[in-house]
């Protein structure tokens, strides 16, 4: 069965690869309005513009790749980055080329590395788990690339027994949208959605510097493709169909890891006997090191993933089925190891940052793909409802373009106007000297309009 829909898979790609239909060149959200990028620095909940293009700049294909042009910088708001890191979001002015054909890795996987292991739908790189921090088991502290630490010895952090794992180790440095830059390269090693719109906030970053994230999570509706691993097989949000084939209706897809049931770090889950870590306490708990962790086979239960965090799967836009991969997410929509790809590649890694395009290509110059459901399907909200301050409406899922709200009172006469751009969720309304009584909030992307009604009690 599996070796049947592997085929089905490769035959359903080589398809897309020879028609514009391929969603690796359709899905990219493409800046045409000049759209700049915007952050905030710390101390200063005010974000400030800056000259830089959001999302995707051109997307190009020849008969075998796609290119991805990119700044590397999100139409969210960046920052602040509270851990002390100095660093800003800066234009990486990059190319990226992505196969139109991904196979599988029928060898020895690939181990996903440090840096860029895959690339999100607004041009924003995905990083793994990794931070370059690792324990240094002779001097028994941690070592790496950071300020004040000592290099790893013979190597870097990832060769080291416990590697330490950024999500909870970096948690202060994540600014809203769950992202941070190294040495400028902004990034997300994790689901980029707002720490805020989690079932369970265990940030309060957005308090302050309020942003968005990439998308919203929705329990309600598949999960939209967000980005492209370096193998190119594509990478799908928290929500998914249960099973492989489409059908058993939406769950959230796990992750197939879970954590070891230890409290002293000598030995590796495969067995492996290692130079020892920190035992398990307050200063590193269970899940600060990647090593922390255990695969589990959960046979016959196909909404949990594979090793490399993925599985086949049947989506909107690969109807006939892909390999997948997934961020994954706890009950509480808190980031789960893996998080997106790894710690191996499923595919043949052919993806790369280039640097000039050495082949034909042709520029696509069409709307991202689909029409945006999220309106079609009423499917944002109104936070909160009633009101009085201030009211948020947030989208659930993702806008493929830019989206215009107004605020109108019954007479049809506008109060307010905002815009949720294209890779954003949330748009903001100060109602704070508005009267009681009902109002209409109005949502157009050009394609569809819809209302609702908004009370304001004070």
């Amino acid at each position: 069965m599996k070796k049947n829909i592997l085929i089905t898979s490769l035959l359903f790609v080589g398809f897309y690869a020879n028609s514009q239909t391929n969603p690796v060149i359709l899905s990219w959200l493409r800046n045409t309005t000049g759209t700049l990028g915007r952050h905030y620095v710390s101390g200063n909940s005010t974000a400030i513009n800056d000259a830089d293009s959001v999302n995707v700049k051109h997307v190009l294909y020849s008969t075998t790749s796609a290119y991805v042009k990119t700044n590397g910088i999100p139409s969210y708001v960046t920052g602040p980055f509270l851990d002390g890191n100095p660093s800003l979001a800066t234009t990486q002015n990059a190319i990226f080329k992505f196969p139109l054909t991904p196979a599988q890795n029928t060898g020895t996987p690939t181990a996903t590395t440090g840096g860029n292991i895959g690339l999100f739908i607004n041009g924003v790189a995905l990083f793994d788990y990794r931070d370059g921090v690792a324990w240094n088991t002779t001097t028994s502290a941690l070592c790496g690339g950071l300020p004040g630490m000592s290099p790893c010895p013979g190597g870097p952090a990832a060769s080291q027994p416990w590697s330490r794992d950024a999500i909870p180790a970096e948690k202060l440095g994540f600014d809203c949208a769950k992202g941070h830059p190294a040495m400028g390269n902004y990034h997300h090693h994790q689901n980029p959605s707002a720490f805020n719109l989690d079932l369970n906030v265990i940030s309060t970053v957005c308090n302050l510097y309020a942003a968005e994230g990439l998308y919203t999570i929705d329990s309600m509706q598949h999960s939209p493709l967000i980005g492209f691993a370096y193998d190119g097989f594509p990478i799908y949000g928290a929500y998914g169909y249960k099973n492989a084939d489409g059908t058993g209706g939406l769950v959230r897809i796990k992750s197939g890891y879970q954590l070891r049931n230890i409290t002293t770090r000598i030995i590796h889950a495969d067995g492996t006997d290692v130079a020892d870590g920190p035992a398990v306490s307050t200063t590193y708990p269970l899940g600060y090191f990647r090593e922390d962790y255990e695969f589990v086979t959960h046979a016959g239960q196909e909404d949990y993933l594979d090793e490399h965090n993925g599985r086949f799967c049947v989506t909107p836009e690969y109807p006939a089925g892909i390999y997948c991969y997934y961020t994954t997410v706890d009950a509480n929509w808190n980031s789960f190891y893996p998080y997106a790809v790894g710690p191996t590649f499923y595919g043949n890694v052919t993806a790369s940052k280039v640097t000039t395009i050495s082949e034909q290509v042709t520029e696509y110059t069409g709307a991202a793909s689909g029409i945006n459901e999220v309106l079609e399907n009423n499917q944002f909200n109104i936070i909160p409802n009633p009101a009085s301050d201030l009211v948020a409406i947030q989208l659930l899922g993702l806008a493929n373009s830019d989206i215009q709200i107004e605020l109108l009172d019954l007479t049809g006469r506008k109060i307010q106007s905002s815009t949720i751009l294209q890779g954003s969720t949330i748009a903001y309304f100060d109602t704070s000297k508005l009267y009681n009584g009902e109002y209409i909030v109005k949502i157009a992307n050009g394609e569809s309009v819809i209302s609702k009604k908004l009370m304001i009690i004070k």
